[in-house]
């Protein structure tokens, strides 16, 4: 069966940049089933923008909820097998869904597929990969050896994808069930709620589709609110995976040590950030956790790194 590609774009202010999102829709190799645009409560021209494209796209508008409500809400009305998002201000390479599409016919055993992208800053300079900047994206890279397709299998796989997963949201392809299934993208987080969909799919998962290839351009906007707000960004960070972590109790145990070793980044990055910011009983407070979730030697040194200042 020829799998039906429903691509959802959230968009919050995004007339600047949906035109160039929804064109790189447009021009795909493999033609994509529909596109629909989630307006979620913009004050600007954005949905404006998506009526230009007339029948091409489903223009969707709502109060403003968050990125996770607004692509469920594209998920929920979706018509295609298969679901692929892309956030407005990020495009997809040609043949990002023929690259997955493909795949799906000649396999139906894949629960999901991801790849690789690209980093830019907003002047289309090159920053790097997401494959080769992350463990788990060497990790398979190096399974592939050359080939542009590999799955993600292994128990040490799953874990150090998990722990620090390569890819993005608009390099996932899921079925629309069992998004469903899974309830989507968590609703109430500003932070991390794409990781807390991930982990949740992966625990869902056997065989895992990689694709060595890049599949769209990620933009780093070195003002949003993240980067102009570190601390905040990575106190709500670690209360999404703290969430998550919750979960975690009937996940599968190299999904489970794969949160584990994520919720240890999160802290350490959240304490030191707290250093720099000099709050060391905050950044002391944030590190103790570790000795009763993750104990043993490395957390037992980490804590005295932080406490040491």
């Amino acid at each position: 069966m020829t799998p039906r590609f429903s691509i959802i774009i959230p968009a919050f202010n995004a007339a600047a940049t949906l035109a160039r999102a929804i064109e790189s829709v447009r021009a795909q190799s493999w033609p994509v089933h529909e596109i629909i645009i989630v307006d979620d409560g913009s004050t600007d021209a954005t949905a404006e923008v998506a009526r230009q494209f007339g029948e091409m796209v489903r223009l969707i508008q709502q109060p403003n909820s968050g990125v996770s409500v607004a692509r469920n809400t594209g998920a929920a009305v979706a018509t295609g097998e298969w679901l692929a998002f892309l956030d407005a201000d990020d495009w997809y390479t040609n043949d990002r869904i023929k690259l997955h599409a493909e795949w799906i016919m000649e396999d139906p055993m894949l629960d999901f597929l991801t790849g690789d992208y690209e980093y830019r800053d907003t002047t289309g300079g090159l920053l790097g990969t997401s494959m080769a900047q992350h463990q788990s994206g060497q990790l398979m890279l190096a399974k592939a050896a050359g080939s542009v397709r590999v799955v993600m299998e292994t128990p040490a796989e799953l874990t150090s994808f998990v722990a620090d997963h390569f890819g993005d949201t608009h390099t996932l392809s899921v079925p629309r069930a069992l998004f469903i299934e899974l309830g989507g993208y968590p609703t109430g987080f500003k932070v991390c709620e794409d990781v807390h969909f991930l982990t949740r799919l992966v625990a869902k998962s056997r065989r895992i589709g990689v694709v060595c290839a890049n599949h769209g351009v990620y933009f780093i906007h070195h003002t949003s609110a993240t980067r102009k707000n570190p601390v905040d960004a990575l106190h709500e960070n670690l209360r999404t995976l703290i969430d998550l972590e919750q979960l975690a109790r009937k996940f599968p145990p190299p999904i489970r040590q794969g949160i584990k070793q994520r919720m240890q980044s999160a802290r350490y990055n959240l304490a030191c950030a707290l250093i720099r910011n000099k709050q060391h009983s905050a950044a002391v407070r944030a590190i103790l956790p570790l000795l009763i979730s993750n104990p043993g030697w490395q957390s037992l040194r980490i804590v005295l790194s932080i406490i040491k200042g």
